[in-house]
């Protein structure tokens, strides 16, 4: 029986032809199928969300409890439930997409395990959609079906997040010079803002999980800034990877206390619209995370 956008089962039922005894018509009937049922946590959290049928088609009911979207790196997959008539393949590979993205994937050498049928659970869609979603993963590198076991979320070798890095420092660059051609002054003091409460009494090195945020959301915004679409996609395959290894390096070595002065650096140039000191200090300072890498790995690809 195939999948409908709306979470019903179809049937083909026989429905005699007015007019004509002898003739029969084929219609199609929707069972009153919940999109989903009670939608439970693979983690330990969990959502209602129970559909009614009406007129023939069930309605999804607003969530009492909803799943968060995080705004940082967690080591659970953060998922948020989506209506019915939002279930079509593209909106579940976003999901899956964007929820791989938040997740910590280096802090710990034990591997991360999706399920299939959890997945279908909490996104309140049947499996067809979920393994059409997984597929284009695949495809992408960011999972990897292993038969009878589930579906793991992959993790570079040490070689492929330098690399990684490395391409990401060359796109950072060109996005801060996108940035001063295009950003306003007030985008561009967003970037300030992310810092505002750092100072000698609030040092980065020692409010670490505060600073890893902000310096997360810092190259992120200026991807933002930058205007580019071609840059947003081409950074965003690269972000659960490079994410996962800023946020284990920055509490390493000090590097917060010089990760704010390069980021202010970066900053005042863009304010001051110096497009070549823009691209240079954005595209080196990512470089030396790569730099750092390669020499400091240890416990990351262990």
């Amino acid at each position: 029986m195939a999948d409908r956008p709306n979470g019903a089962i179809y049937r083909r039922v026989a429905a005699r032809v007015p007019g004509d005894p002898g003739r029969r018509r084929l219609a199609a009937r929707g069972s009153a199928a919940s999109a989903g049922g009670v939608a439970r946590a693979a983690v330990g959290a969990g959502v209602s969300g129970v559909a009614e049928e009406r007129k023939g088609r069930p309605v999804a009911q607003k969530s009492t409890l909803r799943w968060p979207i995080a705004d940082e790196q967690t080591p659970d997959l953060v998922l948020e439930r989506f209506a019915p008539e939002e279930t079509y393949k593209t909106r579940v590979y976003g999901a899956l997409k964007q929820a791989i993205a938040n997740m910590d994937i280096y802090s710990s050498p034990a591997p991360t395990w999706l399920d299939e049928r959890q997945l279908s659970e909490r996104l309140g869609v049947s499996r067809t959609p979920i393994r059409e979603a997984i597929a284009m993963l695949e495809q992408q590198g960011f999972v990897k079906s292993m038969p009878r076991r589930g579906i793991i979320v992959l993790r570079k070798t040490k070689r492929e997040v330098i690399e990684m890095i490395q391409a990401w420092a060359a796109l950072e660059g060109m996005a801060a010079r996108l940035v001063v051609e295009r950003a306003s002054d007030a985008g561009i003091a967003q970037l300030r803002a992310l810092f505002k409460e750092f100072d000698d009494r609030h040092k980065p090195a020692d409010y670490l999980g505060e600073y890893s945020t902000a310096n997360i959301r810092f190259h992120q915004t200026i991807i933002e800034l930058s205007g580019s679409n071609v840059l947003a996609e081409m950074t965003e395959n690269l972000l659960l990877h490079v994410r996962g290894v800023r946020q284990i390096t920055i509490g390493r070595d000090d590097r917060a206390s010089q990760s704010i002065i390069d980021h202010l650096g970066i900053i005042e140039a863009l304010e001051q619209r110096d497009v070549e000191r823009a691209e240079k200090l954005a595209r080196d300072h990512t470089l030396g995370l790569a730099t750092y890498v390669e020499r400091h790995s240890e416990g990351i690809f262990d």
